[in-house]
Order: structure tokens, then C-alpha cells, then sequence
């Protein structure tokens, strides 16, 4: 508290697994300040919801011998799970309609952003992918269209629900 008080920092990193710390990140977060989270996925969801970013320390472990091509899946059953999982895909769609503009279409990075506040322990790592987007062009659930940035060097994508065809 001391840390926080002394008001040159600009957030905090928390690494546990006990719902103790759970008050702790509450009041850092109440100071207007950043709290990341790191523990073990028998972290209790409390403490998990009051860290503005929470990583499981399951997918920061290597997996393979140094040198070893890394697997796309951690296991063949994450894929499948994660397009039956309900609350997962309302979510995203939900993240992706809160972005969305007049056309459906969202930019990648505010979709992932809107995740981010809504769950924090969300991490694309968390179903076996390295980037966010690996992860939704996995699911072909959206159409994706590449832009020029006017500001930026490089390319901005967008995402939308695909549009259901129906035969008559």
C-alpha cells in the first residue's frame, strides 16, 4: 500500500492464486490504476474478475523441448469445446456487436479490447492459439476484410458474423 500511495507507478502485477489478494486488486483498480494478474487456473474467479488482465501461468509454461515446433491446439478437444461452448462464442459475438459500425463490421483489436474488459482471463493462449486472430479465423463464424490503415504503416482487419444462407 505503501507502493500505491507513493503515486509514481502505473499499475500493478499480482502473482497468486489465493482469493486474499482479491480486496488488494479491488482497491488498486479503485485508484485508477492497472492491476495484471498471473496465477494457476484453480484461481478463484473473484480474483480473477478484479484484475484488469488475468494470466493463467498453465500457458506461460513451455509445452515442447526448446527448438520443437509448437502445436497449433494444446488438445484436439479445446477446438471442439470451444465451438460448443455457449458462453465463449456469446461473448465474442457480443464483443464483436459492441464494436461493430452501422455494417456489422469491428476492428479486430477493439473487439479483442471489448473481451478484455468483459473477462479478463480471456487469452487466445487460453485455447491454444499464439495470436487472437488465429483463434477467430479458426472458427470461420466471421468474414474478415483487410484495410489500409490511413494513419499507420500496415493493415487493420475487420470481422462480422457471417451471414446465414438460406435456401427457400
Amino acid at each position: 500500500m505503501d507502493l500505491l500511495h507513493a503515486g509514481n507507478l502505473d499499475g500493478f502485477c499480482l502473482v497468486s492464486s489465493d482469493s486474499d489478494f482479491t480486496r488488494l486488486a479491488s482497491r488498486i483498480r479503485e485508484s485508477g490504476l492497472m492491476v495484471y494478474g498471473f496465477g494457476e487456473e484453480k484461481t478463484p474467479k473473484a480474483f480473477v474478475d478484479a484484475c484488469d488482465k488475468f494470466i493463467y501461468t498453465e500457458i506461460l509454461r513451455p509445452t515442447e523441448p526448446a527448438g520443437a515446433a509448437p502445436p497449433v491446439y494444446r488438445d484436439a478437444t479445446v477446438f471442439k469445446d470451444m465451438k460448443k461452448d455457449q458462453k465463449f462464442l456469446k461473448l465474442l459475438k457480443n464483443s464483436v456487436e459492441d464494436s461493430s459500425d452501422e455494417q456489422g463490421w469491428a476492428e479486430l483489436g477493439l473487439v479483442g479490447q471489448n473481451i478484455q474488459k468483459k473477462s479478463p482471463e480471456f487469452d487466445a493462449r487460453n485455447y491454444g492459439f499464439k495470436k487472437f486472430y488465429e483463434l477467430i479465423h479458426s472458427l470461420d463464424l466471421f468474414e474478415e476484410d483487410e484495410r489500409q490503415s490511413k494513419d499507420q504503416v500496415g493493415k487493420i482487419i475487420y470481422i462480422r458474423e457471417r451471414v446465414k444462407k438460406y435456401r427457400k
